[in-house]
């Protein structure tokens, strides 16, 4: 009887853990690189909408990145960006560098050299209207597209998909792109379609 009673428990718990399992997976996405960056249509200008920022660019506000194939291999990177409560419009310049036999999809920064710093692309929309960009450790996340917004639909379903994949979403800065009304109206527009 004992013996009976301990399968039914032990049976019981292994049903449940097989649903929390489930129910877990279901939650949560793995925080890994897409499967494929396509270098050339990557490179371009890039509007950082939203950040959890490094400890370089915290107080970093309309960044704005360009991505130039350079002849050796890596992309220069053109930052321009204003400093919070400055109206001056500040530059840097930085390389990005892929690592190899990962299809383009994991990078390295340089802000400095030799420090390099994990760059993942995390999501990527098929036509490269957005990117997402992480770290393996979630350490910093940057929603970058190449309009200066996003639709809220859209945003709100992006920022999801980061928070399930661990990021603390919380922590997350607008960089306060401002948009001129006729982009506003086609934003809404494309909203509307979606």
């Amino acid at each position: 009887m004992l013996l009976k009673t301990l399968f039914r428990i032990g049976g019981f718990m292994i049903k449940n853990l097989h649903l929390l399992n489930s129910r877990l997976t279901q939650e949560f996405m793995d925080n890994t690189p897409v499967s494929k960056v396509d270098i050339m249509s990557y490179a371009g200008k890039w509007y950082s909408l939203y950040s959890i920022p490094t400890l370089m660019d915290k107080h970093w506000r309309q960044t704005v990145e360009t991505y130039v194939i350079h002849p050796d291999g890596y992309y220069a990177v053109f930052t321009t960006y204003r400093a919070a409560g400055d109206e001056d419009r500040k530059y840097i310049r930085s390389k990005l560098f892929v690592v190899r036999g990962t299809n383009n999809a994991e990078l390295k920064a340089q802000f400095l050299w030799p420090f390099k710093a994990d760059y993942w692309v995390i999501e990527l929309a098929e036509d490269y209207s957005y990117v997402v960009v992480g770290h393996p450790k979630h350490k910093y996340l940057f929603i970058m597209s190449r309009k200066p917004g996003l639709p809220d639909s859209l945003l709100e379903e992006i920022i999801d998909r980061c928070h399930k994949k661990g990021y603390d979403t919380s922590k997350l800065v607008s960089q306060e792109h401002i948009m001129a009304p006729a982009a506003e109206k086609v934003m809404a527009l494309s909203a509307s379609k979606i």
